[in-house]
């Protein structure tokens, strides 16, 4: 597979790039980045100046890229493989509107471990009826979004099967006992922390957590890497990591 490699000079466009270079089923012919750049494959600053005809976009850049991109992909009916957070909810519907017209693979975390803690704390949300819950997650210095992506994926996904829930990002403005229905979601920024997240269910005198350590970025470009190959041939829609542990 020929892959366009967006962002592909920051520093997961990096990783990407060594993930594929470990491969022999996939290539970059050619990469975009609004920063100009020399890699070993072409790169242009802008979608409108791309000449090759890659079979898969991935996409680790930023939010202001989306429309170039996804009319680029539309236009060509390639695949696009959606990595990069901070999205608003316009940006959100875009996507799911672009789904309806060429396959999107669209996950705020691309780690296998991470999408196996989500599942862990649907079961785990399911079980413990009357817990609290409270997500921490961990970044480094550099990171602009605030909560993580992932931080919102797995409260998202908990959402889904503890029933009415409402998020809490911060509670020194006011001086009130926690309610039931709280997911407290906290953010820590510092160093180069590649990415940690912690669920914790604190019930009565016992508190279970469900953790995860990201060691490297490389675990992420591997999962995209492996979603752009998951959706070659597959119908226009809108595709996740669950629908990849599946596969």
């Amino acid at each position: 597979m020929n892959i366009l490699l967006n962002g592909c000079l920051g520093k997961m466009g990096q990783n990407v790039e060594e993930c594929i270079n470990e491969r022999n089923d996939v290539m970059i012919n050619c990469g975009v980045d609004i920063a100009s750049g020399e890699r070993i494959y072409p790169v242009y600053t802008s979608f409108a100046d791309v000449e090759e005809m890659p079979d898969a976009i991935i996409d680790f850049s930023n939010p202001l890229v989306l429309d170039d991109m996804l009319a680029f992909a539309i236009e060509r009916g390639i695949p696009v493989v959606i990595c990069t957070t901070g999205f608003n909810e316009s940006q959100v519907q875009q996507i799911k509107d672009a789904s309806e017209k060429i396959p999107v693979f669209y996950s705020g975390n691309m780690s296998l471990g991470i999408n196996v803690l989500i599942e862990l704390s649907k079961m785990a949300a399911k079980a413990l009826s009357g817990f609290d819950i409270e997500i921490i997650e961990k970044h480094h210095h550099r990171k602009l979004d605030a909560p993580s992506g992932t931080a919102m994926m797995i409260a998202d996904a908990i959402s889904e099967v503890a029933g009415d829930t409402k998020y809490v990002y911060d509670r020194h403005a006011y001086r009130k006992k926690r309610d039931p229905e709280e997911i407290g979601i906290h953010s820590i920024r510092g160093g180069t922390i590649v990415g940690e997240h912690e669920v914790l269910f604190a019930g009565h005198d016992e508190v279970i957590t469900i953790s995860h350590q990201a060691q490297s970025r490389g675990v992420f470009a591997a999962g995209a890497v492996n979603a752009a190959v998951f959706l070659k041939d597959k119908p226009a829609g809108m595709y996740d990591m669950s629908d990849l542990l599946k596969a």
